[in-house]
């Protein structure tokens, strides 16, 4: 059974990065948070790509990271897969020479790590690829190649850098239901950096939100997701957050209505508002409004019609009690 203990300490210049992450044989954690947080940082501490300035590293037994005791294992030696936000596959060899290229070079013969790659595009529903270059490939199908490539070294842990980031949302599905599908299977431990929560969400068994090189809170994607412990985590999983003296209240945007005039109601969950922002989001607008609370609201289109909607306008806003989580802070 292979589990991973890290505890990644570095300093570059201004930035500092402090976090632990734990992982059983199977699962999959996700470190979730914004752009500038550290989590793609973490990740190549944990590959080896960037020597850690205290902590460790270990994976089942095996020792790859403790600078105290002076111990290293290079990248090449720690039966690690990374797939990066850019796939990085060779454009001079084909699809099935691609997937063959970790069993040739961990000392297969080019005949042996090519019925290896055979098994894994079987497997993966991709063996119709096997004769293309990567530059007649979508960018989804080249992002599914570069996971079986990594997955075809047979390593103890997989890293995957903002697989989905670079694609169409189209494509982004399909992606996130193929890695679904196939890490459920692998043994080893694998790591997702993502600032999507809809990755964490569906893709991990354990989440670890990262806020300027630290763990703002960690645990099932169910958990963080319905009870956030901060405004930053609670706006990652697309939740809203109130604190009302030694308790959290949380609720989703589609809960909230908006107004032009205080609503009369006997409420307790009404704010005053200003809209600062207005996105798209799937079938609805996402609209953001700042005041004493700051609120996410999501609202058809025909209602920004309706409502006049744009920055600036001041609203109010209502949830019901019963559209409410209630815990402890």
């Amino acid at each position: 059974m292979t589990g991973l203990d890290a505890h990644t300490v570095l300093t570059r210049g201004a930035f500092s990065l402090d976090a632990r992450v734990e992982a059983g044989s199977g699962e999959v954690v996700a470190l979730l948070g914004p752009n500038g947080a550290g989590k793609s940082s973490l990740l190549r501490a944990l590959g080896g790509l960037t020597p850690l300035t205290a902590g460790h590293v270990r994976l089942g037994d095996r020792v790859l990271d403790d600078p105290a005791a002076g111990v290293r294992v290079p990248t090449a030696d720690r039966r690690v897969g990374v797939v990066f936000q850019d796939p990085l596959l060779f454009p001079h060899l084909d699809v099935r020479d691609n997937v063959a290229f970790g069993p040739r070079e961990s000392g297969a013969s080019r005949r042996e790590a090519r019925a290896v790659a055979t098994t894994w595009l079987e497997r993966t529903d991709l063996l119709e690829l096997a004769a293309r270059r990567p530059a007649q490939l979508s960018g989804g199908q080249r992002q599914r190649v570069a996971i079986v490539r990594a997955l075809a070294q047979e390593p103890a842990m997989l890293l995957l850098d903002e697989p989905t980031a670079a694609l169409d949302v189209s494509v982004t599905a399909a992606v996130r239901t193929f890695l679904r599908r196939h890490l459920a299977t692998f043994d080893g431990v694998t790591v997702i950096v993502t600032h999507d929560a809809l990755d964490a969400l569906v893709l991990a068994d354990h989440v670890v939100v990262v806020d300027r090189g630290r763990v703002s809170q960690s645990g099932p994607p169910r958990e963080v997701s319905e009870r956030p412990r901060s405004p930053h985590v609670a706006s990652l999983m697309g939740m809203n957050l109130v604190r009302d003296g030694a308790t959290f209240r949380t609720f989703r945007p589609q809960s909230v209505t908006l107004y032009p005039d205080k609503p009369v109601s006997s409420a307790r969950n009404v704010w005053a508002g200003t809209v600062t922002a207005l996105v798209p989001h799937g079938d609805v607008v996402r609209v953001q409004v700042d005041g004493d609370v700051r609120l996410l609201a999501d609202v058809t289109h025909a209602a920004v019609a309706d409502l006049g909607l744009t920055d600036g306008l001041p609203v109010w806003a209502s949830v019901k009690a019963t559209d409410t989580l209630v815990y402890d802070a």
